[in-house]
């Protein structure tokens, strides 16, 4: 999966939030929401560069553009999080988790949270 840049991911996002599929109009109205004003060829550019990724497909609704979500966030999560331990940590989740807890980035609640989901008792907190 190729990467995505910061305001492609923005995107992405309110694609996912809208259930994987957004008009043009919801993008928008996603960014405005979020403090984000785009011009509409940028917007339009980052979309062509999303379709070109084969992150997004692109159809019509009538005369519109419909956006779809080729992956979803959680296969994009996953891949970026693989990538992240592989540049920094060297594949080793051991070095994540122990920065985490040294830096308090990992809460006693999240620990318990993870070691029930682990145990295959708990679902997966957000």
């Amino acid at each position: 999966m190729q990467q995505v840049s910061d305001y492609e991911l923005e995107l992405m996002k309110i694609i996912w939030e809208k259930g994987g599929t957004a008009l043009y109009a919801e993008i928008v109205e996603g960014l405005e929401s979020k403090g984000n004003s785009l011009t509409k060829n940028t917007i339009l550019s980052l979309l062509s560069r999303l379709v070109d990724k084969r992150v997004l497909k692109t159809g019509k609704t009538g005369r519109r553009n419909i956006y779809t979500a080729i992956i979803t966030e959680n296969e994009y999560q996953a891949d970026q999080t693989i990538r992240f331990l592989d540049k920094i940590y060297e594949g080793s989740t051991k070095g994540l988790v122990a920065t985490l807890i040294a830096k308090d980035l990992l809460s006693r609640s999240d620990y318990d949270d993870l070691k029930k989901q682990w145990d295959g008792g708990g679902k997966e907190s957000e």
